[in-house]
């Protein structure tokens, strides 16, 4: 390689390090500040390429997208009744002046979450201390969220930072109260079941009187109607056999007379004793009931 090349080699490391320490850039998701000497000298909020002092000047970037502060344990609050309630809420935020952010907390974040989180915290729990537990979990979640970020925003501009929302994800009753407003409700929903059986089981006993009732009716009046239609059919009977009688004494008596015999005679072993001039056998000795 000759002096010339390695000449142009040189100069041209020495070109790229000189634009490594001269230049520096800022993308649109960023501000970043220019220090010299430790002291700072130049806020940079648009995206481009910039020059600094080698040695001299140092940038420091901070992220201005929204950023997101999710508790991660609940707050336990107090509601106007005395009653302890646990809150899982989450903030949205982002630096909105970074030099006043770097002045007020070092530009760190874990410092400005925390005094984002106190904030949240200390008006959450004035607000829930104003209303009642009915309220903060349907009532007015709405204007608690609303009324917190307005206060949670006043403070944050002291440390350059916008806060654009806070949510309640959660309202809960802690564990040893929930266990006892479980139990309460258990207990109560046992004395309704138990309410309800009582009542269908006295239903039941009266609709079950009823339908024995209505069958002994029904039952009554059948045998009623059935004895009316039997008598009814035994008179018809009767006034045929009537009839029938009239017409043809003698006939009427050999019929009967037969009919007798068949059921009285119907059995090998039966045995009558009778007198033999009974006249029971009178049809026996003859068709006219003579010798």
């Amino acid at each position: 390689m000759s002096r010339a090349t390695l000449g142009v080699l040189i100069a041209l490391v020495a070109v790229l390090v000189l634009a490594s320490l001269t230049l520096f850039t800022v993308d649109q998701r960023q501000n970043a500040i220019v220090f010299r000497l430790g002291e700072p000298v130049q806020i940079i909020k648009k995206p481009g390429l910039y020059l600094k002092f080698p040695l001299l000047d140092n940038v420091r970037y901070f992220d201005v997208r929204i950023l997101t502060l999710d508790a991660d344990e609940p707050v336990l609050v107090t509601t106007l009744e005395k009653m302890n309630v646990l809150v899982d809420s989450f903030v949205k935020w982002r630096i909105v002046d970074v030099l006043q952010y770097y002045v007020s907390v070092g530009g760190d974040e874990a410092r400005a979450k925390i005094r984002l989180a106190q904030t949240v915290n200390g008006n959450l729990r004035d607000e829930f201390g104003k209303r009642t537990i009915h309220n903060v979990v349907s009532g007015e979640r709405d204007r608690i969220m609303a009324l917190t970020r307005e206060k949670a925003d006043a403070d944050a501009r002291n440390i350059g930072v916008e806060v654009l929302d806070v949510r309640l994800k959660r309202v809960d009753l802690p564990q040893e109260v929930s266990q006892a407003v479980y139990r309460r409700m258990e207990a109560e929903r046992k004395r309704v079941a138990n309410e309800l059986r009582s009542l269908g089981a006295a239903e039941s006993e009266k609709i079950r009187a009823d339908a024995d009732k209505q069958r002994e009716v029904i039952v009554a009046e059948a045998y009623r109607d059935a004895q009316r239609i039997k008598g009814q059919g035994d008179a018809r009977a009767s006034a045929i056999y009537a009839q029938a009688f009239q017409q043809n004494p003698e006939f009427y008596s050999f019929y009967r007379s037969l009919d007798a015999y068949r059921q009285s005679l119907k059995s090998k072993s039966d045995v009558l004793v009778l007198d033999p001039s009974s006249d029971f056998f009178k049809y026996l000795k003859g068709p006219s009931g003579k010798r």
